[in-house]
């Protein structure tokens, strides 16, 4: 249960794992604080954003810098599933915490998806406008707990998938041949952020007409 010192979190599958678990307890033993998660997870996110960017001006690394967004995109996840383990493993989670929970969230969201919009074949306005519409899709999750709602996580484009597609453009353009990494009009990192956009908009939809039911059925 959710306590005034314990904000709802995201559901995630992968906390159940035993896997989950043992990382958690191992990092708390090692002294990490949740917050200190959180914040590296920033840096690997703005890090995954840098690589994506890279590979636009240092086309002869291209494939590693792929990978390395990738893996990076990965590693801000990862520390966003540790982070809140961390704090219920040792005991430490605060009101504080969720500040540190939810602002580097949205710096990594920011610098990950504009650094897809400068990536090699990409358009930077599209990265721009994805990270405005993945902003504004935590904001309505924001003002729906602020009212007084439970906030609301629902998709179809909330940060784990934007982040799994994110990540499948960069694997693709890592992996695939050159001529296969431009899908009809649109090169893969261009069209990922399509997607993103049109997902992002119809997720802010989807959690407004969610919170208003849920405030008026308050």
């Amino acid at each position: 249960m959710d306590t005034p010192d314990q904000p709802e979190r995201r559901p995630l599958a992968t906390r159940q794992l035993r896997a989950s678990h043992a990382a958690a307890r191992w990092v708390a033993g090692l002294g990490v604080t949740a917050n200190a998660i959180s914040v590296a997870g920033m840096f690997c996110g703005i890090a995954a954003g840098i690589a994506l960017a890279l590979t636009a001006s240092v086309p002869e690394h291209a494939r590693w810098l792929w990978f390395a967004g990738a893996a990076l995109i990965q590693l801000r996840l990862l520390a966003n599933m540790l982070d809140g383990m961390v704090a219920m493993e040792t005991g430490t989670s605060s009101r504080v915490g969720e500040l540190f929970n939810e602002a580097p969230d949205r710096v990594s969201d920011a610098a990950t998806l504009i650094g897809l919009g400068y990536a090699a074949a990409s358009v930077p306005v599209l990265g721009y406008v994805a990270a405005c519409v993945a902003l504004f899709v935590a904001y309505v999750r924001a003002i729906g707990k602020a009212a007084g709602a439970h906030q609301e996580f629902c998709g179809p484009m909330a940060k784990p998938q934007r982040m799994f597609f994110a990540t499948l453009a960069a694997l693709w353009c890592c992996a695939a041949p050159v001529a296969w990494q431009v899908i009809g009009p649109f090169s893969a990192p261009a069209l990922v952020l399509w997607l993103i956009i049109i997902g992002g908009i119809a997720t802010a939809v989807r959690r407004l007409v969610r919170i208003g039911r849920a405030l008026q059925a308050a």
